[in-house]
């Protein structure tokens, strides 16, 4: 009878399903770690002398706080298991680590009150009280994992991202999020220096996760919902430490993603967003439909899927998970849930295709959701191979230099100005990357640069001088005394040209 046991057992075990979260996410084969880390970013201030909301003298810190959170494949899923509330709680000390329990206390109680007013005060009591996957501070497993680093929505909380933080780490990722601040208060400013603090805010926690023994810094993802999703973009151009970029339904700001410098972005980007509106629609809300980040970031390659079923705020659990039954109009919580679940399945797919070069999560990312077990009429899909042209960069053009050899720089360098006319190099610029090159004993690259350098500034005594000692380093005597004639008929002064014609002559 025990063998017979033993059996049926050994059948059914592939049917017990791991145990489902938010939306049934299935946890990973790891456990889940969670710390929270008060730390400031003294390279930037963020209060001022005098409080920018009350006019008062401030005294406290007054540089950037950057409360982190932080999840990771954890050594063992035993120990005990935070609630929900755990993470409303983190939001009481976002700006303000100075703040006791009675008042962390009396915050999430508004909190909970909220909500109760929402979906009823059982129901809520009831996700307050959930115990999530995480165990506070748990051993981490050995090894190291990739890092997601997550920006919240615009004026958003942190604990927006503990449901995917909780999944991608069980799936064996660290998972790094800070709040949206504004610049120098709490709430954020809707514009282009808004956008710069928030990337800056990511820049920041891409450094800081080099400081976790356990966090793979060579594979780093930006991920973000709404104005994280934009902003991640910005920090991707600024930082190429980062290798991917997650966007939920971001980018609507044509007018701040015009300002995004296109030839940096060229990293694999997955962009998924809410059910499709109408032009009208569009036109109502005053959304300029003349410029799309999408169709213009051509070194990308992107992964466009939209999905159906979701309004823009459906991407944030922190808010789907206390939305009241009127929210739902289209489609039902369920179908809303579902199509979040498929959501956190390409997110993981992507980074797993991207950041641990995995194949299966390649294959998945290329099928259609359908293909992949998603329900019919629930996505769109369109996906868009990335440019493989050369990149209107400095690195972009060495690049190119390198492959197809330094002689042809005058017409590599024409052609990616014409495509990006923002891709300028000065005459510093280029007299200093010849100069390198003669050091390396690269003279002849070095020739070619000082020879782009006279073409484009043809009036510059100093580039013409600097082509002399280039030629004078291959050899090229006759050459050398002509640039250096040339460069004191532009200026008669240049005393290094006429000390080498009398040594050259």
């Amino acid at each position: 009878m025990r063998y017979v046991l033993l059996v049926l057992l050994a059948a059914l075990a592939p049917l017990v399903r791991a145990e489902t979260g938010f939306a049934h996410l299935e946890q990973g084969p790891h456990g889940v770690g969670f710390r929270l880390v008060q730390q400031y970013d003294y390279s930037r201030s963020y209060r001022e002398q005098y409080d920018v909301v009350s006019g008062q003298p401030f005294t406290g810190e007054r540089a950037r706080p950057v409360q982190t959170l932080i999840w990771y494949p954890a050594a063992s899923s035993s120990g005990t298991r935070i609630p929900y509330s755990d993470y409303i709680r983190t939001e009481a000390t976002e700006d303000n680590y100075g703040l006791g329990k009675a008042e962390v206390d009396a915050f999430v109680a508004a909190r909970l009150a909220s909500a109760s007013a929402a979906i009823g005060e059982a129901q809520a009591k009831a996700k307050f009280a959930q115990r999530m996957w995480a165990v506070r501070d748990a051993a981490p497993l050995a090894g190291k994992y990739p890092v997601v680093v997550y920006a919240p929505g615009g004026g958003s909380a942190a604990n927006e991202a503990a449901d995917i933080g909780e999944y991608l780490a069980s799936h064996g990722y660290v998972v790094i999020v800070s709040r949206n601040l504004g610049t120098r208060s709490f709430l954020m400013t809707a514009d282009r220096e808004g956008a710069d603090t928030q990337a800056r805010d990511i820049s920041f926690l891409v450094s800081y996760a080099h400081t976790l023994p356990f966090a793979d810094t060579a594979h780093i993802a930006a991920a973000g919902w709404s104005w994280g999703g934009m902003t991640s973009l910005f920090a991707a151009a600024a930082d190429n430490r980062i290798s991917a970029v997650i966007s939920l339904d971001g980018t609507r700001e044509p007018a701040l993603t015009k300002q995004l410098p296109l030839s940096r972005l060229t990293v694999p980007w997955l962009y998924i967003s809410r059910k499709l509106a109408t032009i009208s629609e569009l036109n109502q809300r005053g959304i300029e439909t003349s410029f799309s980040l999408l169709n213009a970031a051509r070194h990308m390659q992107l992964y466009q899927i939209v999905m159906q079923p979701m309004v823009h705020v459906d991407f944030s659990p922190v808010a789907l998970r206390f939305m009241p039954p009127s929210h739902f109009e289209d489609y039902t919580r369920e179908e809303v849930e579902q199509a979040y679940y498929w959501t956190a399945r390409y997110m993981l797919a992507f980074v797993d295709a991207y950041l641990k070069n995995d194949a299966a999560g390649q294959a998945f990312i290329q099928r259609s959701p359908t293909q992949n077990g998603a329900p019919r009429h629930m996505t769109l899909y369109e996906p868009r191979a990335a440019d493989t042209g050369p990149v209107a960069t400095r690195a972009g053009f060495a690049a190119e230099l390198s492959r197809r050899g330094f002689e042809h720089a005058v017409a590599i360098y024409t052609r990616l100005h014409g495509e990006d006319d923002a891709f300028v190099l000065s005459e510093s610029d280029l007299n200093g990357w010849g100069y390198e090159l003669l050091r390396s004993g690269r003279a002849p690259a070095g020739v070619e640069i000082f020879k782009l350098g006279v073409s484009l500034y043809p009036k510059d005594s100093n580039l013409h001088d600097s082509l002399a000692e280039g030629y004078e380093a291959v050899g090229n005597q006759p050459a050398a005394i002509a640039s250096y004639q040339q460069s004191l008929a532009l200026d008669a002064k240049n005393h290094h040209a006429v000390e080498r014609l009398k040594a050259l002559q």
